[in-house]
């Protein structure tokens, strides 16, 4: 499967440079991090996340791990991982847990860890278990720019 057109559509649409890398199969982000000699602290995944007044996704670098204390405070309800079936429905045109962290193109609330601001280069699964979205740490940046950010993760 290659980048879901949501995906690369909404990139073009806030004009951002990117390349896409691709890798061997993986469904880890440890594991595609080593596939792709890329840092954990570079490569963002996406956790997705269900409360009372919805999903939202929280993006953390691939070697943490997601705080739900925080979270839950950060948006005033108590969040809990989404279940499988939650994520597949919301992002329907990526592989199953191949979740981006671009979930803004699929309306849905992100809060950036504050961990992944002002890297120097910045890499995500594109939608499936094979390609990585490239982007210079400055065009990550500015893709985010709106989205709220804080120390919302905790190291594994």
């Amino acid at each position: 499967m290659a980048m879901p057109m949501t995906i690369r559509e909404y990139l073009r649409a806030c004009d951002i440079d990117f390349e896409e890398v691709t890798h061997p199969r993986e469904v880890t982000t440890s594991r595609i991090a080593q596939q792709a000699h890329v840092a954990g602290s570079q490569l963002a995944k996406a956790v997705m996340l269900h409360g009372d007044s919805g999903y939202h996704v929280a993006v953390v670098p691939s070697d943490c791990e997601a705080d739900l204390d925080k979270l839950s405070q950060l948006f005033h309800e108590k969040v809990d991982l989404a279940s499988e079936d939650e994520v597949r429905s919301r992002f329907s045109d990526c592989d199953p847990g191949a979740t981006t962290p671009v979930g803004q193109a699929y309306g849905l609330q992100v809060y950036l860890d504050e961990m992944l601001r002002h890297q120097p280069d910045i890499y995500f699964e594109a939608g499936d278990h094979e390609t990585l979205v490239h982007m210079s740490g400055s065009e990550f940046d500015r893709l985010m720019a709106e989205i709220p950010h804080g120390q919302i993760s905790r190291q594994r």
